[in-house]
C-alpha cells in the first residue's frame, strides 16, 4: 500500500530511543541520556497495592479525572508544598504522566493554527505535542545563562498565541526560574488573555539553597495558569505512568473530554501506588535527592561529582551554572554536528549523551548530560568516559 501522508510527519522522532539503540549496539556504555532517577519507589507505593487488590471493583473504570482518594492527597501536597489551594476556581486532573497532561492542556485551549510560546532550548515532547495538535511552536531564546527573557517574550505574543510554556526546574537546563522571573511571565499571560503552562516535574530538585516556585500559588493567577506536576522523578515511579495537572475550573470539561478519549481513565492500581507514594516520610526524598543534607548525599552527591568532573572542561565547553533538575546542558566548541558527536562518544567512548538538536538548538554543538539514573561509581566512571572523549575528539 502507498504511504499516506500524515500531521505526524512534520513531527520530529523521540531521540531517545534513537540514543537507546546505539547503546545496545554499543556493550558496556554507561548512558548520561535519559531523564531517570537511579532509586525504587518507597515502600509505601507497594504497600498500597494491597489496597487495591482487597477491592474487586478496582477491575472497572474508575473516574476520569482520578480516585477521589488521591485526589485529596495532592490537594494537601499542593497546599503545604506548592502553595496551591485547591478552591472554586480551579481542580485536580489525575494523568497518565505530565506529558499527557501537557498533551491535554494543548487539545484543551487551542485550535488547529493557533501558537504556543516554547523558550528554548525546549523540552522535545511539548515541541512534539504542539505539532501534533496541528499548532506552531513559537520559539523564544534565553539569554546566555538561560535564564527567561520577559521583553521578548511579551514581543512573541500574537492574536493567535494561547499560552506560555515554562520548565523549572528545567529540562534539559537544569536552571532554576527566580520567582520575580515567573511572576513577570505570569503577570503577562494574565495581562494578555493566555494562559501560562507551567511544568513543574522537578519541583523537589533543587540544590544550594534555591527555593522551588510555582507560579499557580501567585494571587489570581487560577483563572488562567495550569500547573503540571509528576511522580516520574522525585518518586522513582517512571514506569508507573502518573502525573497531575492542576487547571483553571473552566477547563474541565475539555480536559475531560480529551482524557475520556485517549486514556478513559489513569491507571487504577498505580493510583494507589501513587496514594501510597504521598505518604512516604519526609526521610525518603531527603536521602535520594539530598538536596538539604550536609554533607550532600543522593542525586545531589551525584551532581557533585559530575560537576567537578565537567569543570575541567573549561575552555573546551562552556558549563552553565544549573541548581534544579538533575540536568547539565554543555555548548561544546566545535563546529561538529550534534548528533554525530553523540555517536562517536557512544562508539569509540562508551558514554552516551543527548544532543541538543533534539531542544532545538541548532546555531552550535550542545549536549544534555543526564545524571540521575547513576549512583556515585557509576556516574563517575561516566563522566570521566565523556571528560576523556570531549577531549579526544574535539581536540583531535
Amino acid at each position: 500500500m502507498e504511504s499516506l501522508t500524515s500531521r505526524m510527519q512534520a513531527v520530529q522522532s523521540p531521540i531517545i530511543p534513537v540514543v537507546g539503540e546505539l547503546i545496545k549496539n554499543s556493550l558496556g556504555t554507561i548512558s548520561l541520556g535519559q531523564g531517570v532517577v537511579y532509586y525504587n519507589p518507597p515502600p509505601e507505593a507497594i504497600e498500597f497495592l494491597s489496597k487495591f487488590f482487597a477491592e474487586p471493583a478496582n477491575n472497572l473504570y474508575k473516574s476520569v479525572e482520578g480516585i477521589p482518594p488521591l485526589l485529596t492527597a495532592l490537594a494537601e501536597k499542593l497546599q503545604s508544598f506548592n502553595g496551591i489551594e485547591i478552591n472554586g476556581e480551579n481542580c485536580i486532573v489525575v494523568t497518565a504522566g505530565s506529558n499527557m497532561g501537557f498533551m491535554n492542556a494543548i487539545l484543551a485551549i487551542t485550535n488547529p493554527g493557533d501558537e504556543i510560546i516554547l523558550n528554548t532550548p525546549y523540552y522535545f515532547n511539548h515541541e512534539m505535542a504542539i505539532a501534533m495538535a496541528g499548532c506552531r511552536a513559537v520559539l523564544v531564546a534565553t539569554d546566555e545563562n538561560y535564564q527567561l527573557r520577559k521583553e521578548a517574550i511579551a514581543q512573541a505574543i500574537t492574536p493567535k498565541t494561547r499560552a506560555v510554556v515554562t520548565i523549572s526546574p528545567n529540562n534539559p537546563t537544569g536552571v532554576v526560574y527566580s520567582k520575580a522571573a515567573l511572576h513577570q511571565v505570569n503577570q503577562i499571560c494574565g495581562d494578555s488573555g493566555i494562559y501560562h503552562i507551567s511544568d513543574e516535574a522537578y519541583e523537589y530538585f533543587t540544590y544550594n539553597g534555591v527555593k522551588h516556585v510555582s507560579p499557580g500559588a501567585f494571587a489570581s493567577s487560577s483563572e488562567y495558569t495550569i500547573s503540571l506536576f509528576s511522580l516520574s522523578k522525585a518518586y522513582g515511579f517512571a514506569s508507573w505512568r502518573i502525573g497531575y495537572m492542576v487547571i483553571p475550573k473552566h477547563l474541565f470539561v475539555a480536559v475531560k473530554k480529551v482524557q475520556d478519549t485517549i486514556l478513559i481513565c489513569p491507571p487504577v492500581i498505580s493510583q494507589y501506588a501513587a496514594l501510597g507514594a504521598l505518604q512516604a516520610k519526609a526521610e525518603y526524598l531527603e536521602s535520594n535527592i539530598g538536596a538539604l543534607a550536609k554533607p550532600a548525599v543522593g542525586i545531589a552527591q551525584v551532581r557533585q561529582v559530575v560537576l567537578d568532573s565537567l569543570n575541567r572542561l573549561q575552555g573546551l565547553c562552556s558549563i552553565t551554572p544549573a541548581n534544579g533538575a538533575f540536568y547539565f546542558f554543555l555548548k561544546v566548541n566545535t563546529q561538529m554536528d550534534a548528533f554525530e558527536l553523540v555517536k562517536r562518544l557512544i562508539q569509540e567512548h562508551k558514554v552516551a549523551v543527548i544532543p541538543g538538536t533534539t531542544f532545538g538548538m541548532d546555531d552550535g554543538c550542545y549536549l544534555r548530560v543526564a545524571y540521575g539514573a547513576l549512583q556515585k561509581e557509576t556516574a563517575k566512571e561516566g563522566i570521566e568516559r565523556l571528560v576523556q572523549g570531549l577531549e579526544t575528539i574535539v581536540r583531535s
